[in-house]
């Protein structure tokens, strides 16, 4: 989709922070860090939020998690702990409708989140 944020910078057309990727997904760094480790990973493909995902998604939401695990591991919170999040919906402040994982470490989380 020509007017998605993070469709575009999945092809580049924007730029940002790339904390790693593979052939099916993309990792980068939040703009508005909520940890001192925020990542998002997106699926290179568009699929709007995690209500729309089908087994046709499995390659996709396989190679997010295998992504989310290298990435954590580079940042150095694997061991730590983190906290993987999807948001769906305007509720859940869902604010750019493609997928989208977040990664969030670096420090103790609390819960509820927030």
């Amino acid at each position: 989709m020509s007017d998605c944020l993070f469709c575009q910078i999945v092809n580049g057309s924007i730029p940002a922070q790339i904390a790693g990727e593979n052939e099916r997904a993309l990792a980068f760094a939040d703009i508005n860090p909520q940890a001192p480790t925020h990542l998002l990973i997106v699926p290179r493909i568009h699929i709007t939020n995690a209500d729309e995902v089908s087994t046709d998604h499995a390659i996709d939401l396989a190679s997010m998690f295998a992504l989310a695990q290298e990435v954590a591991a580079a940042s150095l919170v694997r061991d730590s702990g983190y906290r993987l999040v999807m948001n769906v919906g305007e509720d859940a402040q869902n604010s750019v409708a493609h997928l989208h994982m977040h990664l969030l470490g670096g420090r103790k989380m609390t819960w509820p989140p927030g």
